[in-house]
């Protein structure tokens, strides 16, 4: 049986994906920067653009966009996206926005709420939006903040982001007690292994 083969290599589309990724971030920050409506940029975009301040060739690639929002937000910012291209939709309990041109949910716009739970389990809420600073662009959760939501979900994803934190210099061995012991005890099994 021949062993499959990859066809050639076609950084284009990869340049294209970053590039959709991109796009949709900056449409979306820009219609809440313009409604007024307090937001910050959290999961993998938030991470790749801390990463970046140290160390721009470290930065992953992430295909969706995670928005942290107040929950009475909502009703404005529904409208404030729509104009800009995309549509709401609410599935399996969670509020996202897809491209109007055909977009799928890997690839939309998530609303995470502030001050709550992102699922049942999670030992802390979700930060407040006032733990974001204003980037050049768009507003981005601080830096403290991320590591905590990181920390709560710890996903494998998570952890590779928190080594991508660590490796670039922006989490050092003093940073466990700023968290309570289970969000401590996890930073510390990262800080113990960053290149696991």
């Amino acid at each position: 049986m021949p062993i499959a083969t990859l066809g050639p290599f076609d950084f284009g589309k990869i340049v294209d994906a970053i590039q959709r990724v991109e796009e949709r971030l900056y449409r979306a920050t820009t219609a809440l920067n313009h409604a007024g409506i307090p937001y910050a940029v959290i999961g993998g975009n938030a991470v790749a653009n801390w990463v970046s301040r140290m160390n721009p060739s470290a930065v992953r690639f992430t295909k969706d966009v995670d928005l942290l929002i107040q929950r009475n937000d909502l009703a404005a910012m529904i409208p404030a996206l729509e104009q800009s291209g995309f549509k709401y939709r609410h599935a399996a309990g969670i509020d996202f926005f897809l491209d109007d041109n055909g977009g799928k949910f890997e690839d939309a716009v998530h609303v995470v709420f502030a001050n709550e739970r992102v699922r049942a389990e999670y030992a802390i809420p979700a930060p407040s939006v006032a733990e974001a600073e204003m980037g050049r662009d768009y507003r981005v959760l601080a830096l403290e903040a991320l590591v905590r939501m990181k920390l709560t979900s710890f996903r494998l994803k998570d952890q590779v982001h928190l080594q991508d934190l660590v490796q670039v210099g922006l989490i050092d061995l003093s940073w466990p007690s700023r968290y309570p012991a289970l969000l401590a005890e996890r930073l510390q099994q990262i800080l113990d292994n960053p290149n696991a």
